[in-house]
Parts: C-alpha cells; structure tokens; sequence
C-alpha cells in the first residue's frame, strides 16, 4: 500500500465499512451476475480445513514474495555502486531496469500489507507519495555528500522508491529516459545511499517474517510463525488470519480503483491531475497497478506467478461456493486485463493515457472491472467467515 503524505495529497479512504456500503448495489446482482439466472441455494454453514492454505499462503506467496524484494533490493544497490563508479549510458539503463524489478515484488505484496512492514514503518519509508522534489532538490544543492546513516533519519518524502526513481529516470514530463549526462556526481551518491537505506530496510521486513519479530525480547518469534500457530495475541483463531488476508485483498483493490487510478482520472478530462499519478518519473503507473491486482491473485489463487498450484483463498471460497469462486477468478482476471488495456495500441504511459479521449474509455473501463472485484470479495466472499465451521 502506497503511504500517502498526508500534507501533500489526501489520501482516499480506506474504511473497509464504506467501501461495503457503496458497493452494496453491484453485490445485490452477485457482483455482476444476471438477476434472471435461477439462483441455487447455499448451505447455511461449510467445513474447510485451513492449514494447508494458511501454510501455503504465507510460506509460498507472502514469506516468498518478501524474500524476492531483498534479493532484488540488494540487486539494486549493487547496480547504483556500479552506475556510480562507471557512469555510462549503460550502467544507467540497468539501474533503471533494477528499480523496475524491485517495484514488482513490492508492488504485488500490497495485497498483503499487514504485519512488519506496517507495525515497523516499513511502508512509508519504502513507499511515500508524493515525493518531495522540492525539499530534494535543496539538499542536492546544499549538501557536499550523502550517506545512507543520514538519510535513513530523513523525512520519507526524500527517501525510497520515488526518491530512487526521479534520480534515474527524470521528471517524466516528457519521457523517462534520463541521459547519464543529465546525472551529476551528487545525484548518482544520493542513489546509492537511498538504495543501501532501502535494502536494510527491506533485509529488516524479511527477517521479521523469518527471524524475530519483536526484537525487545529475547524470544525471536517470527512474524510467520504467528500466523501459522494461531490463538496469541495478534491472532486468536485461523478465521481471524483469513479475515486479515480477505480484508488486505480489499484494500488494495480500493486503493488502485478509488485512488491510484480515479484520482488523477477526475471526473472529466478537463479536471486530470497528473500531479496524483504515482510512479509517473519512470512511467512505470500501469505496471504498478496491474501487479497490485496480480498480488491480490497470488493471495486469491494461494501461488506467485509460475508458481506451483497449491490452496489458496480460492478453495476456501470453492468449499462453501464453486460458483462464487469461479466468478471471483474471473473477475480479479478481468481487472488485469482491463488495467493492462488502459495503454491502448500507442502504449501510452497512465500519465497521457488519463489526458486521451479514447484512452479515458479504457480507464473507466478498468475502474469499474475492479469496483466489481471489491464488491465480490467485501460483500460475497468475507462474509463467508461467518458461515465457515472450524
């Protein structure tokens, strides 16, 4: 989940309880299905044995995905050392090529933003938008040096993904293709240390899935293992885990269609406000949105991509529901595909596309594909936890 600052933009809300509420009407039709079909009674109650899901959803999707962000982020600053010693035309576009790497696994552990990278603020120090370019051009201008000890202590609006972004890639006014002869010395120093702050930051949310989560004790009980041993005090039951990963679904399926995208969308194209659109430096918006939604099919199908098929929130809903699981799939499916459509043959980066009459089209399109996922699973598929017999 992108943290927002709050003294820049407001941020669209997130009250779980709202988004039931305004989507109530599409869930009445079962989230877009024909009033006149013959509807078959469910039964009242269902069984599901979750362990093997719960197990397989945090090792294999959550615990997985978070150790491809270290991997990645350490990939990362390796590559910035790199750029910053041998700045060339090419060392530049791999920087570039790490960052979008990095983004993917992040982007796609939105759908689960629960745990660490909340309790520890791991969120906002890796994922604050806007940036503040102001305040990062003063200390450009001022500064003689950088190093990851002072920056780690610095607001987050100057550190993190957007910070590394508009180091390499620009304004994205015009394109994202930064020549290294724009890159002065200052900014390739900046980079590193702000990449060196991000893979500790992220070394610190995988070990606290993996190693100790509270480090005031001595215990070293891991996130993880909270999750997969419930009845303590984060979770008193395995319904309370499904209903922390059901609700991060939501949540991000919110924040994409009511806020990443709707936002800068307006409601017309003469109110756009490009100004909204997160990662508009690299022009890398639509992959962000689209791997959100594929996080939330990770999560929904219990694997990462390519992975192997195991249980997932799937085959709980499927026990209680084949038809709503089925439908569900498809619709989380739709959604991918309609945010990746938003490009359009030009391939129009978000930024343009919001700006194009024919493009707006596709965007609306998108927009409401994922008001009908987040009608589904708030008003179809959560409720099944009051149905489920444990």
């Amino acid at each position: 989940m992108t943290h927002y600052n709050f003294n820049k933009i407001s941020k669209h809300a997130k009250s779980l309880l709202a988004a039931s509420i305004t989507t109530f009407a599409l869930s009445a039709c079962g989230g877009g299905s024909n009033s006149s079909e013959t509807v078959t009674p469910q039964p009242t109650t269902f069984s599901f044995s979750a362990n093997e899901m719960i197990t397989n959803l945090t090792n294999d999707v959550i615990v997985n995905g978070y150790q491809s962000l270290n991997n990645k982020a350490q990939a990362f600053h390796l590559a910035t050392l790199t750029l910053l010693n041998t700045p060339t035309a090419e060392n530049l576009l791999a920087a570039q090529q790490a960052w979008r790497e990095v983004r993917l696994p992040w982007e796609q552990g939105e759908a689960h933003i629960f745990g660490p990278v909340d309790a520890l603020s791991i969120d906002p120090h890796l994922d604050t938008w806007p940036l503040n370019t102001s305040d990062l051009q003063t200390l450009l201008n001022n500064q003689s040096g950088f190093s990851a000890d002072e920056i780690k202590n610095w607001n987050d609006d100057v550190q993190g993904f957007h910070t590394m972004e508009y180091l390499l890639f620009g304004n994205g006014v015009n394109d994202n293709n930064k020549d290294i002869t724009e890159m002065t010395a200052l900014e390739r120093e900046y980079l590193v240390a702000s990449a060196e702050v991000f893979y500790d930051h992220t070394t610190n949310l995988y070990n606290a899935w993996t190693i100790d989560y509270d480090t005031s004790d001595n215990i070293n009980t891991p996130y993880k293992d909270l999750i997969l041993t419930p009845n303590n005090n984060v979770y008193s039951s395995q319904l309370g885990v499904i209903e922390e990963l059901i609700n991060g679904m939501i949540g991000i399926v919110d924040e994409v269609g009511n806020g990443k995208i709707a936002e800068p969308f307006g409601a017309s194209i003469t109110n756009v406000d490009t100004s909204k659109v997160e990662s508009q430096y690299s022009w890398n918006s639509l992959a962000d949105f689209t791997n959100n939604i594929q996080g939330v099919q990770n999560v929904y199908r219990g694997e990462l991509v390519a992975g192997a098929d195991k249980q997932g929130i799937i085959n709980f809903v499927e026990a209680a529901d084949a038809t709503l699981a089925s439908r569900v799939d498809d619709e989380i499916n739709n959604a991918i595909a309609a945010i990746t459509a938003i490009a359009g043959e030009n391939n129009l980066p978000f930024r343009q596309a919001i700006k194009d009459e024919n493009a707006r089209l596709r965007v609306q399109t998108a927009i409401d594909s994922l008001a009908i996922v987040q009608a589904s699973l708030t008003n179809d598929v959560l409720p099944l936890l009051h149905k489920w017999q444990q």
